[in-house]
């Protein structure tokens, strides 16, 4: 038994040459796109750290100054470039010492990451697309490691956004990711139905179920599996780490899901499914 690839899904890189509507592009306008992403990375990182920070509290991260978290100081434009600024100061507020935690630069240059990862794996004229999906799923699965939540502001777009995805790269296939989207959601409400049930306590949150039937309608309900198996994989390397680090990990512990389920939903798209040979 071996597990390879799934040559009959598709996948971006594949689908491409079955869509008329991308190949209708000229060359200059995505290698633009994807240079002015390219560009934007790290500012984009910097702009969802503040967005998972503030949306949860319900301040605002549209309008206003970024200021300092601990003498709410204004920040100017030289403290805000991206990780340059943070090293430059030493990891501190240059207004009151305070330490500025190394979470920030780690987003940017995730964000960054993201942004080249996807000009390396997918062909041009999706490569944009690539990063964008990338960061939203950055944006969900910092919010709900810091917070426990998956806004529905967030999967409900990304999921209407897999379908369009779908439909412009490979029409032919829509049906697929529809049922992908539906069959990812109904799979963990039964799964957070029964586990209620019969050990008489959640097991799942709420935006769970959303966030999977998004992945659905990206990848397809051929990459339900493979999302939910590196899903599994990174969760549980997540445990044995912080388990070897000495937190206390139990039954009862609240943990994240979202974000290793958007890793698992990222992969499957860029390289598409496994299946058993």
């Amino acid at each position: 038994m071996t597990i390879e690839r799934n040559s009959k899904v598709s996948k971006p890189k594949e689908a491409l040459s079955c869509c008329g509507i991308l190949q209708a592009f000229s060359m200059d306008l995505p290698l633009a796109a994807n240079l002015f992403l390219l560009l934007s990375a790290p500012f984009v990182g910097s702009f969802l750290d503040l967005l998972c920070e503030r949306w949860p509290r319900a301040e605002p991260f549209l309008l206003g100054r970024s200021r300092c978290d601990h003498c709410g100081h204004d920040l100017k434009w030289r403290d805000l470039i991206p990780v340059a600024s943070w090293i430059i100061a030493g990891g501190r507020c240059r207004y009151c010492g305070a330490r500025v935690p190394g979470r920030h630069p780690i987003v940017e240059i995730s964000a960054l990451a993201i942004a080249i990862w996807s000009q390396a794996a997918l062909p041009i004229q999706i490569a944009w697309i690539g990063m964008i999906f990338g960061w939203v799923l950055l944006a969900l699965a910092l919010i709900d490691l810091r917070s426990l939540w998956l806004p529905n502001a967030l999967t409900l777009p990304l999921g209407l956004a897999g379908l369009l995805v779908a439909w412009v790269i490979a029409p032919e296939r829509e049906l697929d990711h529809v049922i992908g989207a539906i069959l990812g959601y109904a799979m963990l409400v039964a799964i957070a139905f029964f586990y209620r049930r019969y050990r008489g306590r959640e097991g799942l949150g709420e935006g769970d179920p959303r966030l999977f039937g998004a992945l659905g309608a990206w990848v397809g309900w051929q990459g339900l599996g493979t999302v939910l198996l590196y899903a599994g994989i990174a969760g549980l390397l997540s445990l044995l780490i912080q388990a070897r680090m000495g937190r206390t990990v139990e039954l009862t512990t609240r943990l994240s899901f979202g974000p290793y389920l958007c890793l698992g939903g990222w992969l499957t798209w860029l390289y598409g499914p496994l299946y058993l040979e």
